[in-house]
Order: structure tokens, then sequence, then C-alpha cells
């Protein structure tokens, strides 16, 4: 019985996990990869315009913090010469785990 319920434990571990990968990819489909690019080496048309980052690039992804992200994803980014919008902020449309899960699925791509 008890190798049943660890068993039963760990599944329903794995499947919220599964949930929030898929939550995180939905979450990145929506709203980042027209610039970024489905698979964050940010390649598209908007990316290059916007001169997104690679976050495939392991320099690049060492070269921030968690907290350095996750501020950015939350207030967005402008471009510090002119003040123009590069980056719409987030902080109001996703919540903090939902802005974490995301950070964790910009970390897979690193190549």
């Amino acid at each position: 019985m008890k190798r049943i319920m660890i068993a039963a434990a760990a599944f329903a571990a794995l499947a919220a996990t599964a949930r929030l990968s898929a939550d995180a990819a939905d979450t990145w489909n929506h709203n980042c990869a027209s610039c970024h690019g489905p698979d964050g080496a940010g390649k598209t048309k908007a990316g290059r315009m916007a001169s997104v980052k690679d976050f495939t690039d392991g320099k690049y992804q060492d070269s921030f913090t968690d907290d350095q992200a996750i501020a950015q994803i939350k207030g967005g980014f402008k471009d510090k010469e002119t003040g123009k919008e590069k980056m719409k902020a987030f902080g109001e449309k996703l919540t903090d785990p939902e802005i974490a899960d995301l950070l964790k699925y910009v970390r897979a791509f690193r190549k």
C-alpha cells in the first residue's frame, strides 16, 4: 500500500511538472516567440528589428541573473538612448509563478 501511495505521489509531481512546462511553452508561444522565435534564438523579423538576444547562447545566458530577467519580464525594456519600448511589460499580465516558469523555460534554450 505504501508503494502505491509513493508511486501516486511521484506521478502527481511528474504530471504537475509537465503541466507547468506546457503552460510555460504556451506563455512563450503567445507572448514571446514572435520576437524571440520559437527556439529562443531571436531570428525573426521582429527579433532582428528589436535586436533581441539569442537565448540559446550560453554566454548571453550567463550575462544576466534570474532576478534581472524577472525584472525585465515584469517591467519591459526600453532603448536607453531613445526611450523607445523594445519589449512590453508583462508584470500585470503574468503572475509571479507564471514568470518563474517562463524563466525556467527560457533557461532551457541554452545549448
